[in-house]
């Protein structure tokens, strides 16, 4: 029997019968099988070691956030020093989750498309832009809103330092100011104008009160060095 394979061809003994269909039915190998058959040979001809198999995520690690269409998850976070448990849908952001779903408004909504910085919040000590986090993806996680910094009726140095520098005028911007300006004193970013200038520049503040913002930025760090 001759089986052609593009224009050349190849010899094989006849099958019998009973076999043939067999042989037939059964699915020849893809090219990439074909490929990574060659590759493993060439492996062991060259060094004669078997090359070892690719390892396989476990199955648990792999369908860890699996979730089926429409279906909600469990997401427990610390807020604020206090542990907070919703469901919800992945799809949902950290944003929606503070203000709509645990009744923290302090945390605004500007573009919805991390550009402006009014909805920016401190995770895990690192400051994060809200609106672009999923709360799925802050499972676990330590999350500080604007009104987790002031002590009972003790404002934080940096809301102090705010309104002694009249550092705001609509408020629109300011949560996400105060929060970015928290973690830029933190990151130690705030040792010249310029520099905080360059740390703060993804907050905007539409009434454009920059040198307000930037000189208490300065002042609330050089309290806390004191």
């Amino acid at each position: 029997m001759m089986i052609f394979h593009g224009s050349g061809s190849t010899s094989e003994p006849d099958v019998p019968p009973g076999q043939r269909t067999k042989a037939l039915d059964t699915p020849a190998p893809s090219r990439r099988a074909v490929l990574k058959a060659a590759a493993a040979g060439t492996a062991v001809a060259a060094t004669g070691i078997a090359a070892p198999a690719a390892a396989t995520p476990p199955a648990a690690t792999a369908q860890a956030y699996a979730v089926a269409p429409g279906a909600s998850v469990e997401v427990a976070m610390t807020v604020n020093g206090r542990l907070r448990k919703v469901v919800l849908e992945p799809r949902v952001t950290l944003l929606d989750t503070l203000r709509e779903r645990l009744g923290l408004t302090g945390t605004k909504k500007g573009c919805d498309r991390g550009e402006c910085g009014a909805c920016t919040v401190l995770a895990d000590g690192e400051r994060v832009k809200s609106c672009l986090t999923l709360a799925v993806m802050r499972q676990g996680a330590e999350i500080t809103t604007v009104e987790g910094l002031a002590r009972g009726e003790e404002l934080h140095l940096v809301q102090e330092a705010f309104i002694r520098n009249d550092a705001f005028q609509c408020g629109a911007c300011t949560p996400g100011q105060i929060m970015s300006a928290v973690a830029c004193i933190d990151e130690g970013h705030a040792g010249s104008e310029a520099e905080i200038r360059e740390w703060m520049s993804g907050n905007l503040c539409r009434c454009a009160a920059y040198q307000n913002i930037v000189a208490a930025v300065a002042d609330a760090a050089r309290e806390v060095r004191r």
